[in-house]
């Protein structure tokens, strides 16, 4: 059978046109003539050509099955991070013996007030990714933050599709609704979300790192309502957050006032937790009066246990390179070089320099850590899609990896 294959090219010529040329010329010197399956194009936002005829002239020059991409505020290409400037990205891959169905998501949102859409959220939505064999598919999905609702949609894929890992991106670069871009085919698509099927004998591995260790102790969540904590092990959550701070060092005490978050047990059933077991959300305030602490995440309930969590650059590393190794049990290393394996990365735009104060941190960590010109692509996203403890998520600050491999390889 012959074998999978993958390729990416980067390109930061200032022009579209030229930048198009640049990458199509790399991807078939890669593919060997192959014509790739999936081709993926991230765009930097920053090119004032429209992106109107990109579809067209990449599906001529490359003859892909199934094209897609989006915007981006800034791309990921091989071992580089190309932050805000233009540059463009391709990722082509070739799966053999694996079916592939994009479709374009649409979200109405007339039934939000509560009316008999039925759906999370009360949204009521376009349309559902066909999958035949939960086992073998995966789904890749890139969207529009602007207009579409993401962590609802979520909620549907868990009730009618759960198992199925999504990973992906929000577009990013935008400032408002229209802004951002998403591509299917030869149509450029102002809002919504696209969705893509990979279902056969390429699987796909995910792994995400949200960057954060724990501080203090563990608690259980004893009144709750929404996305505020009222209480925390009996007592008021504001007062339960101060006294973990009391009893931290006053460095990562720094940290948490500039930055502070909340992990979440994904298992609720757990009490004491390791990688991957707490979602991890913003603390948003304080509401003094009532001594309770409101998180970024509505639906916290009483009995989930709970950590406090700080992020910075150097933890921030350190799960990265702990998730990947963890993904990568298993596959040889030295198949990167060949083009046999293949990487997504969706980072959040809040790392990058702005976190690492370096270029190319988590770009180089994928090529460190899964071996040489691993043939890699992505973008900055506004807010990255990933499971943890087999359920999706909307997550941000977070590394979201796609890892893509043939099954029988993969083991």
């Amino acid at each position: 059978m012959t074998e999978p294959r993958f390729a990416s090219a980067l390109s930061t010529a200032p022009g579209l046109g030229d930048a198009t040329d640049e990458c199509v010329r790399s991807l078939r010197d890669e593919l060997g003539g192959r014509a790739p399956d999936l081709l993926l194009a991230f765009v930097g936002h920053h090119y004032e050509e429209r992106l109107d005829g990109l579809g067209r002239k990449l599906k001529r020059a490359l003859g892909a099955r199934v094209l897609a991409g989006c915007t981006a505020e800034s791309v990921v290409g091989g071992s580089r991070e190309v932050e805000g400037r233009p540059a463009l990205v391709l990722f082509a891959a070739c799966l053999p013996g694996t079916e592939l169905r994009p479709i374009h998501l649409l979200a109405d949102g007339s039934d939000s007030g509560g009316g008999d859409s039925g759906e999370p959220g009360g949204w009521a939505y376009s349309g559902l990714p066909e999958v035949r064999d939960p086992d073998r598919a995966s789904l890749l999905l890139l969207s529009d933050p602007f207009s579409f609702p993401m962590p609802d949609y979520l909620a549907r894929l868990e009730r009618d599709l759960p198992g199925v890992p999504a990973v992906g991106g929000m577009a990013s670069g935008g400032k408002g609704p229209g802004q951002n871009l998403l591509l299917l085919g030869e149509v450029v698509l102002p809002m919504g979300a696209l969705g893509i099927v990979l279902e056969g004998d390429v699987g796909l591995r995910t792994a995400v790192s949200q960057g954060c260790r724990p501080v203090g102790q563990p608690y259980v969540v004893t009144a709750a309502q929404g996305h505020v904590i009222r209480k925390l092990g009996g007592r008021g959550a504001a007062r339960a957050m101060l006294d973990m701070l009391e009893g931290v060092s006053g460095h990562d005490r720094a940290l948490f006032r500039r930055g502070p978050f909340l992990g979440i047990a994904v298992d609720a059933t757990k009490s004491a937790f390791g990688p991957g077991d707490l979602l991890v959300r913003n603390v948003m305030g304080i509401y003094p009066r009532e001594e309770a602490i409101s998180v970024a995440d509505d639906s916290i309930r009483a009995g989930q246990s709970v950590q406090f969590m700080v992020r910075d650059a150097q933890s921030a590393g350190e799960d990265l390179r702990a998730t990947l190794r963890r993904a990568a049990v298993g596959w040889p290393r030295g198949e990167a070089a060949n083009g046999s394996i293949g990487a997504l990365l969706f980072t959040c735009g809040g790392r990058g320099q702005r976190l690492f104060g370096t270029p190319d941190h988590d770009a180089a960590c994928l090529q460190e850590e899964l071996g040489p010109d691993l043939a890699t692509a992505g973008f900055f996203a506004n807010g990255e899609i990933g499971p943890l403890g087999g359920r999706n998520f909307l997550h941000g600050f977070t590394a979201a990896i796609a890892l893509f491999q043939g099954r029988a390889a993969a083991g």
